[in-house]
């Protein structure tokens, strides 16, 4: 018997990760949305939710779904410190967290972080 799943059924966990309303840069995983936006945080930005909307964009890849980022240019840095991870939070959840190149940020500088996708694969 063949595994399936529909893009409707993947793309639920895509389309929940787009409702964010704010990406963080930060200096170690936050593992709470009070981490991600305060603790941990070095620079934000305000994101639009929504497939499509110009933020987020879920379409097929080789193997399953993804969901694409976009790249948010010159965000204002308003801490110092080493950052290494990116957080997508909406108005009370910590969406998703995940790794990046690592980079001593300085308040008063900006940063740039580029896009970068999310994918679901389809079953095996």
């Amino acid at each position: 018997m063949a595994k399936s799943a529909t893009d409707a059924t993947l793309d639920t966990l895509l389309t929940y990760v787009a409702t964010a309303t704010s990406l963080s840069v930060c200096e170690t995983a936050p593992t709470t949305r009070t981490e991600a936006v305060t603790t941990n945080m070095l620079a934000t930005v305000a994101v639009t939710p929504g497939d499509g909307n110009g933020d987020f964009v879920i379409a097929n890849d080789t193997s399953g779904r993804k969901l694409t980022i976009g790249e948010q240019a010159t965000i204002e840095v308003i801490n110092d410190g080493a950052a290494d991870h990116i957080a997508l939070t909406d108005d009370s959840n910590l969406l998703i967290v995940t790794t990046c190149t690592e980079q001593q940020l300085t308040d008063g500088n900006t940063v740039t972080v580029p896009a970068w996708k999310i994918n679901v694969p389809d079953p095996v």
